[in-house]
C-alpha cells in the first residue's frame, strides 16, 4: 500500500494508533454477545488433547510485521486453534497448511506453528480476519462480520508497505473488498485483481473441507502466494 493509501485510512479514523494499543483493542472487545459466550465457553470446557492448557479465549489480533508487503485475510479463528493459542493460524490443521506454504516460498521461518513461543517469525506477510473471535460452526453472522471490520480496517492503515492481498474464501473476500472501495469482483480462486492501489488475489481457504479433498493442493496455494508475493505495486 503506498504511503498516501495509508494515510487516506488514518485520515478516515481519525487518528493513527500503533500496533499495540489496536491489539489491546482488539483483545478486549465484547462487543458481539454470541461470539464471546461461545470463545469463553469452549476455552472453559477445552479439547480432550488440550485439557492442560489454557486456553486464549479472547479476539486474536494480527500476526506478523507491520512493514508487510503483502497480507493474507482469513476468515475468523479456530475454536481449538487460534482461540487457543492466542495467534492466527497456529495450533490446528489450517494453520499447519498455511505455515508449511509459507515455508516453502520463503515467507516463514519454519514450516509449523503450535504455540506463541514455538520462534516462528514472518517475513514480509502479515495475517489477519476480519473477524478475530471463534464463532460457532465456523461461522460468524454478516452483522458480526461488519462490527469486527473496523478492526482490520484499521490494521490496513498501519501496513504502509502494504502491495498485495491474499483472501482465503469467499467469505474473507466479501468482508475485505468493502474496504477497499465500492468494486465487487467474483471471487474465485486465483483470481487477481487490482483494488485500492494493492494487488488483490483469491484462494481457496485452508479449510481441511477443501485441503482433505483435494479442491486446495500445497502447490494451488503456494502458487497464488508466490504471485501476490511478486507483484508489483498498482499506479
Amino acid at each position: 500500500m503506498s504511503g498516501r493509501l495509508g494515510l487516506l485510512f488514518g485520515l478516515l479514523l481519525g487518528h493513527r494508533s500503533n500496533t499495540t494499543e489496536l491489539d489491546d483493542r482488539i483483545t478486549a472487545c465484547r462487543a458481539c454477545p454470541r461470539l464471546v459466550a461461545w470463545r469463553e465457553s469452549v476455552a472453559a470446557v477445552k479439547r480432550a488433547a488440550f485439557r492442560d492448557q489454557e486456553y486464549w479465549g479472547k479476539p486474536v489480533p494480527g500476526f506478523g510485521p507491520m512493514d508487510a508487503s503483502l497480507l493474507i485475510v482469513g476468515l475468523a479463528p479456530a475454536a481449538h486453534g487460534a482461540n487457543r493459542t492466542g495467534r492466527m493460524f497456529t495450533g490446528d490443521r489450517s494453520g499447519d497448511f498455511l505455515y508449511r506454504a509459507l515455508y516453502e516460498v520463503g515467507l516463514a521461518s519454519q514450516p509449523e506453528a503450535w504455540a506463541l513461543d514455538d520462534g516462528l517469525e514472518l517475513y514480509g506477510v502479515r495475517i489477519a480476519s476480519p473477524v478475530r473471535c471463534a464463532p460457532p460452526a465456523n461461522k460468524p453472522t454478516p452483522e458480526e462480520r461488519d462490527r469486527c471490520s473496523p478492526f482490520l480496517r484499521e490494521e490496513l492503515g498501519l501496513l504502509t508497505s502494504l502491495r498485495s492481498v491474499v483472501v482465503l474464501g469467499a467469505f474473507g473476500w466479501q468482508a475485505f473488498l468493502p474496504l477497499l472501495g465500492s468494486a465487487r469482483p467474483k471471487f474465485g480462486h486465483g483470481v487477481e485483481v487490482s483494488l485500492g492501489g494493492l494487488r488483490v488475489f483469491g484462494c481457496y481457504h485452508v479449510s481441511q473441507q477443501n485441503t482433505f479433498t483435494g479442491k486446495l493442493t500445497q502447490e494451488m496455494l503456494q502458487g497464488v502466494l508466490a504471485r501476490a508475493t511478486a507483484a508489483e505495486p498498482t499506479s
